[in-house]
């Protein structure tokens, strides 16, 4: 049982890409319902609640953080397994907001998203040293739009060229464990346009094995996590 949070307020991309454009969220006595994908995949955005996906979203930060808490207190989830919160890129208000929101609950942890050339290192740097503040553990690093093979001869480009060492070097330097690289796959942007499953609509791409390897090494770093809590208590 999954749920999906999507607080990027300014740029609520999940309702599209979960293929739930156009749905609306619908309050009961028990709180707000998600919106359901499938009967295990639950999720809410900003996004169902504006009149057009093309609306602005132009709120100050103690309106953000206003809504981020009503998302995790008015939001009947019912049991899950996991949470999973689709931040926007930088340290801002949503990312302090859901830190101190969730303290009391023992956050397992961020897994972060680069790309392999510095431009995008430099932020990720600043994300892992934000992490390091707040005391927010990291399951690691994924390295995404690494390298692009052609389907027709099947070389393999370097599209974002890994001047510094990409996410590899930076997670050594660090001391933070690099999940996967997810290497470029058109059918990736044109599943989640459509709002489809990259994962069932392209199961054989070498994107969709990476996909699922950095699944299997979340899981076990949340497993191994619960477990040291429970031998804690």
């Amino acid at each position: 049982q999954v749920a999906l949070l999507d607080i990027d307020i300014c740029g609520p991309s999940i309702p599209k890409m979960m293929g739930l454009e156009g749905e609306q969220v619908h309050q009961s006595g028990s709180g707000w319902s998600p919106v359901y994908v499938e009967e295990n995949l639950g999720v809410m955005s900003v996004g169902f609640l504006l009149s057009s996906p093309d609306d602005a979203v132009i709120w100050r930060g103690p309106k953000k953080n206003g809504l981020i808490k009503q998302f995790l207190r008015d939001v009947d989830w019912g049991e899950i397994d996991y949470l999973i919160v689709d931040t926007p890129p930088g340290t801002s208000d949503e990312h302090l907001s859901i830190v101190q929101y969730l303290s009391a609950t023992h956050i397992d942890g961020a897994v972060i998203i680069t790309t392999p050339q510095e431009v995008s290192l430099q932020d990720v740097r600043k994300e892992i040293n934000f992490c390091h503040k707040v005391k927010l553990p990291i399951i690691g690093v994924v390295e995404n739009m690494s390298g692009f093979i052609c389907p027709k001869c099947k070389n393999e480009s370097q599209i974002f060229p890994p001047t510094t060492g990409g996410a590899e070097k930076m997670c050594q330097n660090l001391n933070v464990s690099l999940l996967g690289k997810v290497p470029l796959d058109p059918q990736i942007g044109k599943s989640c346009d459509k709002g489809q499953s990259f994962l069932s609509e392209a199961p054989e791409s070498p994107a969709t094995s990476s996909y699922r390897s950095i699944i299997q090494r979340i899981q076990e770093y949340c497993d191994q996590h619960h477990f040291q809590e429970e031998k804690i208590i």
